[in-house]
């Protein structure tokens, strides 16, 4: 017989809206024996059974629920139903793994800390909570079995697994790895994708669509891309006709790992390309010493504010690239800048650019607001799982 968790008298709400996590301070009783990664019954405070979880004992979100329904087993079949139906989903937005998508996007996809991305035949694992780690053999076999890829790689290796109590785990768990790079072709770009040690599954999905609006607004602009990684946007804005393109990262391996990608795409004007190794606060000040000047600016930094609370110091960060490329734009010209921080909101994000104009000096409008693709949905009970926000500003 299932361990079961009761709910302290209220703490069922979240629940009945549906929403996956139960904290520490929600749980008033614990009753049986469970490990970390075992499934418990939640109970509300007068005995309801609620659903289904995943005890996580060494985590502040101590519960994370695998389904509202009591009576379901959380079994190898729940998995490859789960997972099935998320692959489906994909189908039907006519994404394919030859050009990168996610697959699996945890809790809005229904399986907390449960990530997957797709490159070519290859899987990308990520997984981050001990119900997901307890299950992974599970997760696997249904992964190959929807999607037809023939290799897993795992890459568990994100700090978070440690406030589960959980150790790194990468390797293969399908297959092994091929011959040469693992590449995909993103509009009609060719990009590598290194799963190994690249940044989180090796590719930064999410940006998809909007490297594609960096394309359709960069014709004949100068363009700087900064916090560049492995020069997405940087071919994006070369595809879409830009006069020239500034790359900046402070990545030396990243810098080479772009540079491949440009000579993976002989039809790109390298010569307007120019790439420049530096810690992104420093050259974006450098840049204005010197007198240059640019039509349209990315920025595209790494996660400032893990939580909310670091919000603040994550916040100074923000403003101070923003203020500074703003600084640097012609009239008229466009700002693409972004935030992966959960620890910033939409609106704070908003309040810290316009923070920004105003000490540049200068007037700025919203012209879109931007986010991810419809491979990583945000549950619409979960609205923490709304990490990616962006916004495309003119002044």
């Amino acid at each position: 017989m299932s361990a079961t968790i009761t709910l302290q008298p209220g703490r069922e709400k979240s629940v009945l809206r549906r929403h996956p996590w139960l904290f520490e301070t929600s749980i008033a009783h614990f009753n049986g024996r469970a490990r970390a990664g075992d499934t418990v019954d939640v109970l509300a405070a007068d005995g309801r059974r609620l659903g289904r979880a995943a005890w996580s004992p060494r985590s502040q979100i101590r519960a994370r629920m695998w389904h509202f329904d009591p009576v379901t087993p959380i079994d190898d079949a729940f998995f490859r139903a789960r997972v099935a139906a998320a692959w489906t989903r994909r189908g039907a937005l006519g994404l394919v793994p030859a050009h990168g998508l996610r697959v699996l996007h945890a809790e809005s996809d229904g399986l907390p800390g449960v990530i997957a991305d797709a490159y070519g035949d290859t899987v990308v694992l990520q997984l981050t909570s001990a119900g997901a780690d307890k299950w992974r053999a599970a997760i696997v076999s249904a992964l190959l079995r929807a999607t037809g890829c023939a290799r897993v790689y795992e890459r568990s290796d994100s700090d978070v697994r440690g406030l589960e109590g959980l150790a790194p785990e990468c390797g293969w768990r399908a297959g092994q790895a091929g011959d040469g790079p693992l590449e995909i072709v993103e509009h009609g770009l060719r990009m590598e994708v290194d799963i190994q040690s690249g940044h989180k599954t090796g590719f930064y999905l999410d940006q998809r669509d909007n490297r594609a609006l960096t394309a359709r607004l960069a014709a004949g602009r100068r363009v700087l891309n900064c916090f560049c990684y492995t020069g997405g946007f940087s071919l994006a804005a070369l595809a879409g006709g830009a006069s020239e393109v500034l790359s900046i990262d402070s990545s030396g391996p990243a810098l080479q790992q772009a540079q491949r990608n440009l000579a993976l795409n002989p039809a790109l004007p390298a010569a307007r390309a120019e790439w420049l190794e530096a810690d992104v606060f420093t050259a974006l000040r450098d840049l204005r010493k010197a007198g240059r000047r640019f039509d349209l600016i990315v920025l595209d930094p790494p996660k400032f504010a893990p939580s909310a609370s670091h919000a603040a110091s994550a916040a100074r960060a923000y403003k101070d690239i923003n203020l500074n490329a703003l600084r640097l734009l012609e009239p008229g010209g466009l700002l693409l800048t972004y935030s992966c921080s959960g620890g910033i909101g939409v609106e704070l994000f908003q309040k810290i650019v316009a923070g920004a104009a105003l000490d540049a000096g200068v007037d700025g409008r919203v012209l879109a607001r931007l986010g991810p693709g419809p491979d990583h949905p945000v549950g619409l009970a979960f609205p923490e799982g709304e990490y990616l926000k962006g916004l495309l500003c003119q002044i």
